[in-house]
């Protein structure tokens, strides 16, 4: 049988824009410059958003090594932390890479990231120059550098509405029919009153959420926390696997609220997750950590996945995953309560290794015991079906049934 591709559009629109497919590069390390991005394009990504840029005054110093990871257990970098901060390169290397770039890929979607401190003139000109070489939209980053330069150090600027609504009109001043967009942080108080001065200030988008600020670790040696620069470090942005939770939720919480169009961004590897950020909202999705893991080329498993996916459900445009999961996210209060499922227990592939037991001694509602083989017993009238033992369970052995 030959192979036969799904016959979906894979195609999205954003700010207006069409994206040949929802897979965008984020401002980052792997979209730094017009030779990385140009292989990415090669590759089969849709867009990318060149690496936040400065005008050319602007010093940019960057201290070495800048990378840590977090592994859990024997999975490597299921966290990563950076303390990059913006491109070193100015923007007029980034106009040179925009100017390429759409000549050699006119299909494609190139955006630029904006950052022009306290200087409204410098934000007024990077705004201009990014019409003038012919983006298709401009990031205004605001969670990034970590620090703001209005408000106290320890805020970036996305965690100040007065902030948020201050640099947006600045820019948005001097954008004319260019799509300006917000890159949010998620570590705020109330990501609502956030987004309304997004609005406020004639944001035509919302990228969300960036990193997120951490340690990742701190060497019990030295106890200087990872990296260490001669013997210091400093917080840094964590991506990777680790953060999808909070984007889901920042994404969530912005599109049941809103309607204005969402990126998501942070904690994709996979095509599951693009679809998981879709179903909560989002039209694109950019990457960066997995494309720093395993390389540009992870692109053709996303698009493959996703179009075999729509297939499967019935759906024949990427465009209908949007928001299709939010009536299903309520308060809390509006759950039904209920307790009509317990555990079953596939003896046939049960490793015998007893973590089922232990975590529900321990930390759910002592429903286990175990037999003299080993085998975990569950007693139905102790289990209340709180799914704990399904999830640690390493041989996926366990699983809810309805309650007799």
């Amino acid at each position: 049988m030959m192979y036969q591709e799904p016959e979906v559009d894979l195609s999205v629109e954003y700010c207006g824009i069409r994206f040949e497919n929802p897979f965008v590069l984020s401002s980052a390390p792997p979209s730094d410059s017009y030779e990385m991005v140009k292989r990415a394009f090669d590759a089969g990504w849709a867009g990318a958003i060149m690496k936040t840029t400065s005008v050319e005054s602007y010093q940019v110093d960057i201290s070495y090594p800048i990378m840590t990871s977090m592994d859990y257990e024997e999975k490597k970098g299921v966290a990563l932390g950076n303390i990059d901060n913006i491109s070193e390169w100015h923007m007029d290397v980034m106009e040179d890479a925009v100017r390429r770039l759409k000549d050699e890929f006119p299909t494609k979607v190139v955006g630029l990231s904006l950052w022009g401190t306290t200087n409204r003139d410098h934000w007024e000109e990077l705004t201009k120059r990014s019409v003038d070489v012919g983006a298709d939209l401009v990031e205004v980053s605001m969670s990034c550098p970590t620090d703001s330069p209005f408000a106290r150090a320890s805020l970036m600027v996305g965690q100040v509405p007065d902030d948020v609504k201050r640099v947006l009109g600045w820019v948005k001043e001097r954008s004319g029919k260019m799509p300006v967009v917000a890159k949010l942080t998620s570590q705020v108080t109330d990501i609502a009153e956030i987004v309304e001065a997004v609005e406020e200030a004639g944001g035509d988008g919302v990228c969300a959420s960036d990193t997120v600020h951490g340690l990742l670790g701190i060497d019990l040696d030295t106890f200087i926390p990872n990296p260490s620069i001669n013997g210091k470090s400093t917080f840094c942005g964590v991506s990777g696997p680790v953060v999808k939770p909070i984007t889901l939720r920042t994404l969530a919480m912005i599109a049941k609220g809103s309607g204005i169009p969402l990126a998501a961004s942070g904690g994709a590897t996979t095509w599951q997750d693009c679809a998981e950020y879709m179903l909560v909202g989002a039209s694109t999705v950019q990457f960066c950590t997995a494309v720093m893991h395993y390389g540009y080329d992870i692109v053709e498993d996303l698009q493959e996945g996703l179009a075999y996916f729509l297939e499967h459900k019935g759906l024949k445009s990427s465009k209908d995953l949007v928001g299709k999961a939010l009536p299903n996210i309520v308060a809390h209060g509006d759950l039904l309560v209920k307790k009509d499922v317990v555990t079953s227990i596939d003896e046939a592939i049960c490793t015998k290794c007893g973590m089922c037991y232990y975590a529900c001694r321990d930390g759910g509602h002592q429903a286990y015991e175990l037999a003299e083989d080993g085998l975990p017993k569950p007693d139905p009238d102790k289990c209340y079906g709180c799914a704990l033992c399904v999830e640690i369970c390493p041989v996926e052995c366990i699983s809810l049934v309805p309650r007799r």
